[in-house]
C-alpha cells in the first residue's frame, strides 16, 4: 500500500521519513553518484523537501519505506522551473493544478520484480491522489531513457522538448495530462490497480 503525506512534519512519521531519506542518499548518492546535499551523511534532503511537498510513500511489512516519489506544486519553486527551463521547447508548465514528479526512489535492495511493482503502485496512487484532488497535468525532468518509457506507458503524455545534455546525463522533460480515462489507459500496460492509497490519519491529504 502507499501512503499520502503532505510537508515534511515528521514527528508523526518519523521512522518512514528517516528510512526515506535514508534510501534516497542510498540510490542518488551511492549508486547513481549524484552531486545533491546529503545531511549527517544519512539523508539525500534537497530545499524542496518542505511544507509544499507531497510524499507518495509505498511501505513494507514492517511500515518501513519500500519505494516514493515526490510531488511538487508548479506556482511554487519545483525543480524543471529552476533549474531545466531550457528543456522546453515553450514557457515551463506551472499553475496550481500542475504538479511536477521529482525524487522516484525504488531501492537497490529489491529486484526487478518487486521495484517493478512498487513503481506501478506509486504510479496508481499518484493518478487516483490527482483525479481526486483536481490535478490535470504532471510533469517532470528525467533521463532521456527512462522518459522513452514514460511516453510508452498509455496516457497522454508528450516531450516538453528535446532532450539535452546536462548534468553529466542526457535529460529530457515531459507532461502528463490526467484525466478521468487516465487509468483506463493505464491498465493494459499493466501499470494501473486501484486502491493503492492506504487510508489513515496523520498529515496526509483524503484521496
Amino acid at each position: 500500500m502507499v501512503v499520502v503525506l503532505e510537508g515534511v512534519e515528521r514527528a508523526p512519521h518519523q521512522r518512514l521519513f528517516d528510512t526515506m531519506f535514508e534510501d534516497r542518499k542510498k540510490l542518488f548518492v551511492d549508486l547513481l553518484g549524484w552531486n545533491v546535499s546529503v545531511i549527517a551523511d544519512r539523508f539525500e534532503i534537497d530545499a524542496y523537501d518542505g511544507d509544499d511537498a507531497l510524499y507518495l510513500i509505498a511501505l513494507d511489512g514492517d511500515e518501513r519505506h519500500a519505494g516514493s516519489m515526490r510531488l511538487l506544486p508548479t506556482h511554487r519553486p519545483h525543480i524543471l522551473g529552476e533549474l531545466f527551463p531550457c528543456l522546453c521547447d515553450e514557457p515551463v508548465p506551472a499553475d496550481p493544478s500542475t504538479f511536477e514528479i521529482t525524487r522516484l526512489c525504488l531501492p537497490a535492495r529489491y529486484d526487478a520484480r518487486q521495484r517493478l511493482a512498487t513503481r506501478n503502485a506509486l504510479i496508481s496512487a499518484m493518478v487516483d491522489y490527482a483525479l481526486a484532488n483536481g490535478i490535470d497535468r504532471l510533469t517532470g525532468v528525467v533521463e532521456a531513457s527512462f522518459r522513452a518509457k514514460i511516453l510508452a506507458m498509455g496516457w497522454r503524455c508528450r516531450p516538453l522538448g528535446p532532450a539535452r545534455k546536462m548534468a553529466g546525463a542526457k535529460l529530457g522533460a515531459f507532461e502528463i495530462i490526467v484525466k478521468g480515462d487516465t487509468p483506463a489507459l493505464l491498465v493494459p500496460n499493466g501499470i494501473y490497480s486501484p486502491g493503492t492509497i492506504e487510508p489513515r490519519s496523520g498529515n496526509r491529504i483524503a484521496a
